[in-house]
């Protein structure tokens, strides 16, 4: 049995649990995000990384400070043997950050948790990944349950704004008849690979090109947010309509430090998702990132008894969210019980400021 069941059976018990003397965490993928995530966590108190994997051949092989621009080495080098890192390490969790897809993440989780390592990942289709792939996740479920581990899909979007927050504002609602969600960000202030990412500077006829051969792939997520959200509130839908990914044309000369968007060329993208339920589009969720936008800002909007009108401007921004977010979830992920969970099945998520320790078992 795990230690941490072992530990709640003592407090039921009127025993006071062991003091855990630190979290181990691994670091799977030390791309942006993983990155990020490593040099947080190397500032927080009671929890240590104590492993890094990644298939780079520019990163195997060197000392997890020199890729996080560090002064002082960490004695964590960087390996591509996943399993001997997590075998000989032991963590407690491995946060994962190397893909989008749950069929290019699979086997890459599967090796932690038959390893005995709680996983915390960003890959965006498996923040629920039962409408992905039903059979992938059900092996992943039974997998986590034989090894007393949990696993868990999450980041900022989806995650958080577009499905957690709007699933968490339907509590002071006591009906609840439609749901929309938007998130709208001005991509000049974001890396210049995401600017890419979403075509700003291209025509229209490039970005088109772009989208048809998957250099383009839109938003990741929608999908997966809209499940979730119809999950938590028990709406048994009708299907989920994930529309075209379209550009936005800037009708303005418009720029960012790294690209200079001409009048008539493409700025951004904007992708919209619906939830429909008996015809009707009861969850839509709305995503625009584009360079000039004027207002940046996330909001949900509840049409029930009573409505709710939430607006955070400017957005919450991406990365840093992400980030945020997957550090936050490591004591609730190692306390949850063993099995695949999505963020609806997980307590409300809160930041975690202190000594990683003192979040265990809340």
């Amino acid at each position: 049995m795990r230690a941490e069941l072992v530990e709640r059976m003592n407090t039921m018990n009127g025993e006071e649990p062991p003091k855990r003397s630190e979290i181990k965490v691994v670091i799977y993928g030390v791309g942006e995000i993983g990155g990020r995530v490593a040099k947080l966590l190397l500032k927080k108190k009671g929890i240590r990384v104590v492993g890094a994997i990644d298939m780079s051949p520019r990163k195997v092989g060197k000392d997890l400070a020199e890729l996080l621009g560090l002064e002082e080495p960490t004695g964590v080098t960087v390996s591509k043997d996943a399993a001997k890192v997590i075998s000989e390490t032991k963590p407690d969790i491995v946060v994962h950050a190397t893909t989008s897809f749950l069929k290019d993440a699979y086997s890459q989780i599967l090796t932690a948790v038959e390893h005995g390592a709680n996983v915390v990942s960003t890959t965006e289709e498996l923040s629920y990944p039962y409408i992905v792939d039903p059979k992938l996740a059900e092996k992943l479920d039974s997998a986590a349950k034989e090894h007393g581990v949990t696993v868990l899909g999450t980041g900022i979007n989806p995650g958080f704004l577009m499905d957690t927050l709007a699933i968490t504002l339907t509590a002071v609602c006591q009906e609840v008849y439609g749901i929309e969600v938007k998130r709208v960000m001005n991509a000049a202030t974001r890396r210049v690979p995401f600017q890419k990412k979403i075509g700003a500077g291209l025509t229209v006829e490039e970005f088109t090109e772009k989208i048809r051969t998957g250099a383009i792939t839109g938003h990741v997520g929608l999908e997966q947010s809209i499940a979730m959200i119809a999950a938590a509130l028990g709406w048994k839908l009708d299907k989920i309509d994930v529309e075209p990914v379209k550009p936005v044309v800037a009708t303005k000369r418009v720029e960012s430090q790294a690209v200079k968007v001409e009048a008539g060329r493409v700025a951004g993208l904007r992708q919209q998702a619906h939830g429909i339920m008996d015809g009707e589009k009861v969850i839509t969720l709305d995503f625009q990132a584009y360079i000039g936008a004027e207002e940046e800002y996330d909001s949900v909007t509840i049409k029930g008894v009573p409505e709710v009108h939430e607006k955070i401007s400017p957005c919450v921004h991406g990365d840093l969210g992400t980030v945020a977010v997957v550090v936050n979830m490591i004591p609730k992920v190692i306390d949850a019980s063993p099995g695949l969970k999505t963020m609806k099945d997980l307590p409300v998520p809160s930041a975690t400021p202190e000594d990683m320790r003192t979040y265990l078992g809340r």
